[in-house]
């Protein structure tokens, strides 16, 4: 049988077709706009989201025989708003992950609710990304949508929903809105009443490899697959990503270098940072993870590439770092242009490069954004290793892991053995796997990634430059506490 996967993602929908066994068919991905109608916001519309992802679809599927179509369903952009009236039409556009339009609403939660408070009823405290805060916002600032509100749902949801006529979310998806009590795999009552949401008003909670139901026979009709077509609730991206790479069961650990950088570490039980610097979710395995997340990673590079320097060769921007400069450079760059979430919850933090004289290269720049991107996941690695988590290996997924120098950076600034996957299609690989699980084809999670994925190469970090990096890593992680004040006086 087939599988669709279809990675929701933040400039485009990446859609994947897999057999039972793991064998990749095809891939496609269609693009979609992004809009920033003011400095510090950042939104889509939903509906160019279906549009693109029916169309993908049917590109998708053209060439294979239909009846043997089983299964589809997802990894998101998580945390984004989508709000629906009576009649299930889009309200206003979504507010997205990275937007960081909500800085009264988080200090309110924070700080007049109570991170201890928030903490309890959700494991996590509040961040500009997620969606209560969005929520509060709309309340506060667009009073007249809010009274429309009829369905709260989170952006790969949507696609579901369009699909099957179902409002439904999963649980991985839902740990990031903040309305989600993650240890009992439930809404949160309390934060219900605070933010003024009523429950009828979210979407009913599924595990990620639980069917929702069947596309609609006229979405089957359109796409030419059978009525019978499961869809499984899916997962975020990251929770997704991590099925695709494996990284289920206990103590496994993933980096994700996207447009936003994760490091994901996977677990049997539920466990909580005292100090919330790290997420604490629930898992698309059935079980739960702990992750910190950069939310500007391999979109360093391409602003730097695009943007500053304005090439698309960015292999041959590489080749210029050679391997006697690796842990020699003096250039230090931060990588928060869309401000910071783990593990500095700072919407006011900015990209910074420091350290540069009359000598400094474009090369030692472009290190420099590579090796900030990888500086800061060791930042949140470094939370999980306080709390007693021994890693010695991860593996690594995401456009950035497409890149030998910025792997084998990795591996030597977090001192970890990274493991490099046959196949790094994050997301919509885990998507793909979620509709088998879904459809019967392996009865768990942990058995359909023990079967399907496989570690095709490793890179060892080299313990003379996990020396010197070391050295670089102890500099690097003053940089931004000197500057945090400013930050906010920048604002």
């Amino acid at each position: 049988m087939l599988y669709i996967g279809v990675d929701l993602g933040t400039s485009a929908v990446k859609l994947l077709l897999m057999e039972g066994d793991g064998r990749i068919v095809n891939i496609v991905s269609k693009e979609y706009p992004l809009y920033f109608p003011h400095p510090g916001w950042s939104e889509q519309k939903p509906e160019d989201w279906y549009a693109q992802s029916i169309a993908g679809i049917k590109e998708l599927i053209a060439d294979v025989d239909k009846s043997q179509i089983a299964g589809i369903s997802f990894g998101g952009q998580m945390h984004g708003l989508v709000i629906l009236d009576e009649k299930d039409e889009v309200i206003r556009p979504a507010i997205l992950w990275n937007d960081g339009r909500t800085t009264e609403e988080c200090d309110y939660l924070n700080n007049e609710i109570g991170k201890d408070k928030l903490s309890e009823y959700t494991a996590n405290i509040s961040f500009t990304g997620f969606t209560a805060p969005k929520v509060l916002w709309v309340k506060n600032k667009e009073p007249e949508n809010f009274a429309r509100i009829k369905k709260i749902m989170l952006p790969k949801d949507y696609i579901a929903y369009k699909l099957t006529g179902v409002h439904c979310t999963d649980v991985s998806d839902a740990s990031g809105m903040l309305l989600f009590d993650v240890k009992n795999r439930c809404w949160s009552k309390e934060m219900c009443e605070i933010c003024g949401v009523r429950e009828e008003q979210l979407a009913k909670i599924y595990e990620s490899y639980e069917t929702v139901g069947c596309v609609l026979p006229e979405i089957a009709k359109e796409l030419g697959i059978p009525e019978n077509v499961k869809v499984a609730a899916g997962g975020g991206d990251n929770a997704a990503a991590a099925v695709g790479t494996g990284t289920v069961g206990d103590g496994m650990c993933n980096i994700s270098l996207g447009t936003s950088g994760t490091i994901f570490i996977s677990s049997d039980k539920f466990g909580v940072d005292k100090f919330n610097a790290l997420h604490a979710f629930a898992h698309a395995d059935g079980h739960y993870h702990l992750m910190g997340c950069m939310l500007s990673a391999a979109s360093c590079n391409k602003w730097w590439m695009d943007d500053i320097i304005g090439t698309e060769k960015y292999a041959d921007e590489q080749k210029a770092i050679t391997d006697d400069k690796l842990g020699e450079n003096h250039v230090y760059f931060l990588p928060y242009l869309m401000g910071e979430r783990s593990p500095h919850n700072d919407p006011d933090a900015r990209g910074t490069f420091i350290g540069m004289t009359m000598d400094t290269t474009r090369a030692d720049m472009t290190q420099a954004v590579l090796e900030g991107v990888a500086f800061a996941l060791r930042d949140s690695l470094e939370v999980a290793r306080s709390l007693g988590i021994h890693i010695e290996r991860t593996k690594i997924c995401g456009g950035g892991a497409k890149s030998p120098l910025w792997k084998r950076m990795i591996a030597n600034i977090m001192n970890l053995k990274v493991d490099v996957i046959e196949s790094e299609e994050g997301p919509a690989m885990g998507g793909a796997m979620l509709a088998a699980v879904a459809c019967g084809e392996y009865e768990s999670v942990e058995e359909a990634a023990a079967k399907i994925v496989k570690i095709v190469d490793t890179v060892e970090p080299e313990p003379a430059l996990v020396e010197k990096y070391e050295k670089r890593y102890q500099q690097f992680k003053q940089i931004y506490p000197t500057c945090k004040e400013l930050f906010g006086k920048l604002r």
